[in-house]
């Protein structure tokens, strides 16, 4: 595993982030890059019938090398960082045998990513933490996970004495806007199932989600001059912050956790004229998912009482809870399990308050867990990956791998 780090480098410097805007796929040309990339180097460690099609979806084949029937499994990782913070010119710092102390990211900035807030910080004494330099992200979500395939594959390449069934790998693009799984053909890629290798903190193992939905309201005002406003001028920024009054206070996301759902306000833009709110809705309950949207459009539908046509809500489901299609096939989530505790890893197996590719996969008849790739504090200048946690993703990767192939 000796190219993991410097595989993971290698990625991380590449600018891949995804656009909600754009209608493409990939929503960036830039995301080519990793793409093209990744069929190179799958050739180059001998993965066979390498393969992307024209969105960016790149997919191989370790065959089988046994001669008893085995299920082909597979393993999944996106290649987009989030649109929502930097993915230039990415430049890691490593920190050796980190000591439980604050990390100075930026001392220009004053930047510091510190236990005190970050309280994940001190699972990692004696590891080496690589972080961001304080003014990226540092791309950990998910191309440490797409790190730990590449090299685990190799590994299984150049080992032909550890026995495995066949195994189908999978990098996908905009997975950060939710359309990772879009175009993903699931037949194509004809495994029995598969694992996103997308999760956070070491052990983590998750098998349910969200539900998830995205809503765009639209508010529409009517400008005048305001010396002569009364009665006369609708201020569309007013009713927009009159919608956003009346969701409920404290079901956000700073103020739940768990299995609690949320609103999560992620867009506000316009003027007297015209203003849209963008947010999106999350829930693990269906019925609960679908009782918030409700909510949302019966908000929209009172302002519409007290100003006709003053405001259309858009209101798009974007996935499911996941644990709707793998709880009957549980077995999958027990061998990634067995995996772990086979390595002296404890499985930390919780409801994601988020999603994956797998979400949706596993609605289009491919069983998809998610396991842990070894990250923190995504999305952002205080994200870190520990080496050791890219190491031990990656040996859950060749033990499951074995485990399955075993008679």
């Amino acid at each position: 595993m000796k190219n993991l780090v410097d595989r993971f480098i290698k990625y991380i410097k590449i600018d891949s982030q995804s656009n909600p805007e754009s209608e493409t796929t990939p929503s960036t040309k830039k995301q080519w890059n990793m793409a093209n990339l990744l069929v190179e180097e799958l050739k180059a460690i001998g993965l066979q019938d390498v393969t992307v099609d024209e969105n960016a979806y790149v997919m191989a084949t370790l065959p089988s090398n046994v001669d008893y029937p085995v299920p082909t499994i597979g393993f999944i990782s996106h290649f987009d960082t989030s649109p929502d913070f930097s993915g230039e010119n990415v430049n890691p710092q490593f920190i050796e045998n980190y000591d439980g102390g604050d990390i100075v990211l930026n001392k220009e900035q004053n930047i510091v990513l510190s236990p005190s807030y970050f309280e994940d910080l001190l699972l990692y004494k004696g590891n080496t933490i690589i972080t961001t330099d304080g003014t990226t992200l540092l791309g950990a979500d998910d191309k440490a996970g797409i790190a730990e395939i590449v090299t685990a594959m190799e590994y299984l390449v150049q080992h032909p004495e550890i026995k495995h069934g066949k195994i189908r790998v999978g990098f996908t693009p905009d997975e950060e806007i939710g359309r990772g799984a879009h175009k993903f053909d699931v037949k194509k890629f004809a495994a029995d199932w598969a694992y996103t290798m997308d999760g956070g903190q070491i052990g983590e193992l998750e098998y349910e989600s969200f539900n998830a939905a995205g809503a765009k309201i639209h508010f529409k005002g009517k400008n005048v001059h305001p010396g002569t406003a009364k009665n006369k001028m609708i201020n569309s920024m007013l009713v927009a912050t009159q919608f956003i009054n009346a969701l409920p206070a404290d079901e956000i996301p700073a103020r739940t956790e768990g299995r609690e759902g949320f609103y999560h306000i992620t867009d506000i833009s316009g003027d007297v004229e015209n203003t849209v709110v963008q947010l999106i809705i999350r829930d693990h309950d269906r019925d609960l998912f679908n009782k918030r949207k409700a909510v949302v459009q019966q908000i929209v539908d009172d302002l519409n009482k007290q100003i006709p046509n003053v405001a259309v809500a858009e209101i798009k489901d974007q996935y499911y809870n996941m644990g709707e299609k793998i709880k009957p096939v549980m077995h999958i989530v027990e061998v990634a399990e067995r995996a772990m505790k086979e390595l002296g890893i404890t499985p930390i197996t919780k409801p994601i308050r988020g999603g994956t590719d797998g979400s949706q996969l596993s609605f289009m008849g491919l069983p998809c867990p998610n396991i842990f790739a070894g990250g923190h504090n995504f999305h952002g200048k205080y994200e870190f990956v520990p080496v050791e946690n890219l190491e031990k993703a990656t040996e859950v990767i060749i033990r499951i791998a074995e485990l399955v192939a075993k008679k």
